[in-house]
Formats: C-alpha cells, sequence, structure tokens
C-alpha cells in the first residue's frame, strides 16, 4: 500500500514539474514598434533572451507611435520607440507630455545615426553637407547638379507621412530644431521607412534619411554627412552629429511584473548590450557624448520635459 502511495506521489510531482516546464516554455510577451528597432537589434535581441530563460518575445513592426501608444493603452506588454514621446505647449505657457504617451516608461538601450541614403549604384554623390541636407528637405535643392551631380535629373525625395514619426519627428528637431518644419510639397510620402529602404533600392535619383541600425541592412549608400562617415565608431565619438536616441518602452508599473522586469534588466545588462553591438546598433552606455555635443535645443528640450515628468527612466529603474 505504501509503494503504491509513493509511486502516487512521484508520478504526480513528475506531472506537476513537466507541466510547469511547459507553462514556462510557452510563456510570451508581445513587442510592437519602431522598425528600425525591430530590424536593428531587437529580433536578436529578442532571441537571445529566449535562448536564456525560455520566454519568446513576439515582434511586430508599425512604428514608434505604436510602440508608445499600445504599451500606455496595455494592447502590448512593450514597445520600442525611435523617438520622444510628443510634447505640446499648454494655453499657459508651460509644456507636458501628450495624454495618450503618457502612461509609460521610456528607457534609453541605444543610439541610432540619422543617416541620408541613395541607391547602392548612385555614384553622383558620397558626401552631402547639413545645409544641403536641409535644403532638399525644404524644396531648395531639387536637382543632383545643384549637388555636383553628373547628371542633369530631379531629386526624388522620400519622407514619411505625418510629422511624428521616428525618423520625421527628430529629424524636425535635430535637423531643423523645429517640430513643425514643413517638408518638400513634391516629396514621396511613404508609410514607414522600411517602405522608404525598399523603393530607394530601385530608385537611382532618390534620397531619403532613415536610421543606420536599418539601412546597413539594404542595398544602399549611406552618405557622409560633412564629410563624416556614419559609422559606430564616430557616432561613439561624437564625430558624426546626427542620431536619436533608441528606447525600449514599458507600462509605467511594469516594475510590478517580474516577466517585464526581467528583460528591461537583460536589456540593460552587459550581456544584453552587447547583443545590441553585435547587431549593429551603438549600446546606450558608449554614447553620452553625443548629449553634450550633438543635440539641439528642441531635441534636449523635450527630454528634460520627458524627464520631469517621471517617464524617461536612464537606468531601469
Amino acid at each position: 500500500m505504501r509503494s503504491k502511495f509513493f509511486l502516487y506521489l512521484i508520478t504526480l510531482l513528475v506531472s506537476m514539474n513537466f507541466s510547469l516546464v511547459v507553462k514556462a516554455a510557452t510563456k510570451e510577451l508581445t513587442w510592437a514598434g519602431c522598425g528600425i528597432s525591430k530590424k536593428g537589434f531587437m529580433n536578436d535581441l529578442a532571441k537571445a533572451y529566449e535562448k536564456k530563460t525560455g520566454i519568446k518575445i513576439k515582434i511586430a513592426g508599425g512604428g514608434a507611435t505604436k510602440g508608445l501608444r499600445h504599451v500606455a493603452s496595455g494592447k502590448i506588454n512593450l514597445g520600442g520607440s525611435c523617438r520622444l514621446p510628443l510634447v505640446f505647449k499648454k494655453d499657459d505657457g508651460t509644456s507636458q507630455v501628450l495624454g495618450i504617451e503618457e502612461n509609460l516608461n521610456v528607457i534609453p538601450v541605444g543610439w541610432d545615426a540619422l543617416v541620408a541614403i541613395v541607391q547602392k549604384d548612385n555614384k553622383m554623390i558620397d558626401s552631402i553637407s547639413t545645409a544641403q541636407l536641409k535644403d532638399i528637405f525644404i524644396g531648395k535643392i531639387t536637382n543632383w547638379k545643384q549637388l555636383d551631380g553628373k547628371t542633369d535629373k530631379p531629386i526624388n525625395l522620400y519622407i514619411r507621412k505625418g510629422k511624428i514619426s521616428g525618423v520625421g519627428l527628430t529629424l524636425r528637431q535635430q535637423l531643423f530644431n523645429n517640430t513643425d518644419q514643413e517638408f518638400s510639397e513634391s516629396a514621396r510620402v511613404l508609410k514607414s521607412s522600411g517602405k522608404i529602404e525598399k523603393a530607394l533600392e530601385k530608385d537611382p535619383y532618390g534620397i531619403a534619411v532613415s536610421g543606420i541600425s536599418s539601412s546597413r541592412h539594404r542595398k544602399l549608400t549611406m552618405l557622409k554627412l560633412d564629410d563624416v562617415e556614419p559609422t559606430m565608431k564616430n557616432l561613439r565619438k561624437s564625430k558624426y552629429k546626427l542620431y536619436r536616441i533608441l528606447f525600449l518602452v514599458a507600462p509605467k508599473d511594469y516594475l510590478k511584473n517580474p516577466d517585464l522586469k526581467a528583460f528591461v534588466d537583460f536589456a540593460l545588462s552587459i550581456n544584453g548590450q552587447k547583443v545590441i553591438e553585435k547587431a549593429g546598433t551603438l549600446p546606450y552606455r558608449q554614447g553620452f557624448g553625443l548629449l553634450r555635443t550633438a543635440a539641439s535645443f528642441e531635441y534636449l528640450r523635450a527630454m528634460d520635459i520627458v524627464d520631469r515628468q517621471g517617464l524617461y527612466t536612464l537606468g531601469g529603474h
């Protein structure tokens, strides 16, 4: 009788342990947001985390706005954003974060160079100045000959739809110091940076700005800016001046969820940062000098407002 009882007990314990293992192995978190973060490092970070813990992270794109707002509304567990939460000026002259992007934390994990990109076979230019890039975006420069190109062909400028995309907003902040800056009316407007990059692969006369974290995976040429190559080394040394921070987006109360806290810890750990660096993105702790030497007033102002509202979380916790 006793042997039967012990056999039953052992069988019960084995089945319980097996069910716990299955449960752990099938646990899943959801992430959505910035396509540049997704392609640049998040896919690799998610694979490394699943290998370490058995927890799968289901990844979707959709853009920075989706990453911010879907986390804030509880539709997804985590998000990715390549822009800061939107800031607006109130009637009394003070500024605050837009309500639908307020119930969250933005945790910096990396730096992304914003790069002027052209088709791989475009040999007309290999460098562009900051002033020329501005003039292209506002429609003052419209022909390749104005950039000392060898052909008298119009420049096909590609831009993101709206003013609040990751590239669109940060470009207005960092290049123009004006979040309301209008771009050329003749520009070709597409819905995502990925679509722009794909379109440029086929357009010998096209130009756009995108993130190096995703552009380097395409058949594109990334132009020097003011004769400085957009490389991780030049970004780390603060020589390349056009950039933005890449954020992991977590719910405001994510510390109460052990699974979310564990992933944030991993992303900020030495191993997590190594995964991000190996994927080709500059880890956040390696680029602090950029804020001192290459940040526009508008970018720093937005960071300050986000920080004062308790949304900017430098070290995770």
